[in-house]
């Protein structure tokens, strides 16, 4: 009887380990959520103040992304120019961002109208550019022109003209702006780029060719220009799409897209704009937004050539078949 009162006793008494672990686990995620809400806070302020009263330029204000920057650039007090191919279109942009902003505290956006396939004019714009405050701080180069279609049917016309919209246009205006910057040894020059400057797939032949032109040139300029204070930064996408911020929405109401998200639609506007914030702030030299998929196939493209190759040229064939 005695010792199955012991038995008794000893099941109803708690281990010191044990009690020590079911009070500390609580505290700990406690502690943990806790953090990372200052960090995600810090986070916050730190992209605001990563722009305020700085001059910041937006290459093609009128695309997506542009508008998604431009808009949270001006509200954090930025000193925005804002570039785009119709003045009516970046007068309506301009309007809309003054009309919904406290003008205590944010700056009216400077226009100018650039045209990256416009080369002739290109030297009056980026004139204009610098006449606007003097000096910039911050460069996003945003413009894109996307063909796809056979090598054999793309004139040698379209391919100058990808390459002056997607390399050579970028490049004039950092040069344009760089011996400002290496003066003042301060400024940042933020490429959003494609994953096809890493990643060639057929049919976009003359686009790869020039995503991976400008993807090279910036990465030798960051070691050139580093030590005059100034930094580079590319962030390579799928690609950019308003289409994407609804599949967002409607896979946020499931929970697994908290564990699992496809994004066969590209990377939304904000998502993307988030981010050149976050690059703003951390100065971090690259960033890949893209699905699992894309990011194997970069890794395979450089540790099994023949593999990627092999798959390539058998989507091809399928394509074709189909047709």
């Amino acid at each position: 009887m005695d010792s199955k009162v012991t038995e008794a006793e000893n099941v109803w008494k708690m281990d010191p380990t044990w009690t020590t672990t079911v009070l500390l686990v609580p505290c700990v995620v406690v502690l943990t959520v806790g953090m990372f809400y200052v960090y995600t806070l810090v986070l916050g302020l730190l992209s605001k103040s990563s722009v305020r009263n700085k001059v910041v330029l937006v290459s093609d204000a009128l695309s997506g992304l542009g508008k998604e920057c431009s808009s949270v650039f001006h509200k954090d007090g930025a000193r925005l120019i804002l570039c785009g191919k119709s003045w009516e279109k970046l007068q309506k942009l301009s309007g809309n961002l003054v009309d919904t902003s406290d003008p205590s505290v944010t700056f009216p956006p400077k226009l100018v109208l650039l045209d990256f396939g416009d080369m002739e004019n290109l030297p009056e714009a980026m004139a204009e550019i610098l006449e606007c405050y003097g000096c910039l701080d911050v460069v996003i180069l945003n413009s894109s022109m996307k063909v796809k279609a056979p090598a054999h049917t793309l004139s040698l016309e379209m391919d100058k003209l990808l390459m002056d919209n997607n390399y050579f246009g970028p490049v004039m205006l950092a040069k344009g702006v760089l011996p400002s910057m290496m003066s003042r040894r301060s400024g940042h020059l933020l490429v959003v780029n494609s994953i096809q400057g890493k990643l060639a797939v057929p049919f976009r032949t003359s686009y790869a060719a020039s995503k991976h032109a400008v993807q090279a040139f910036f990465d030798c300029l960051r070691a050139e220009v580093e030590e005059f204070g100034i930094s580079v930064s590319t962030i390579n996408v799928t690609f950019i799409s308003g289409r994407a911020s609804e599949q967002q929405t409607a896979s946020s109401k499931s929970f697994w897209s908290f564990l699992y998200t496809k994004k066969p639609l590209g990377v939304s506007p904000h998502e993307a704009a988030s981010e050149v914030a976050k690059i703003l702030s951390n100065k971090k030299k690259e960033v890949l937004i893209a699905p699992s998929l894309p990011k194997v196939a970069i890794y395979a493209r450089s540790f099994f050539p023949n593999v990627f190759f092999a798959v390539m040229s058998a989507g091809v064939k399928d394509a074709d078949g189909k047709m």
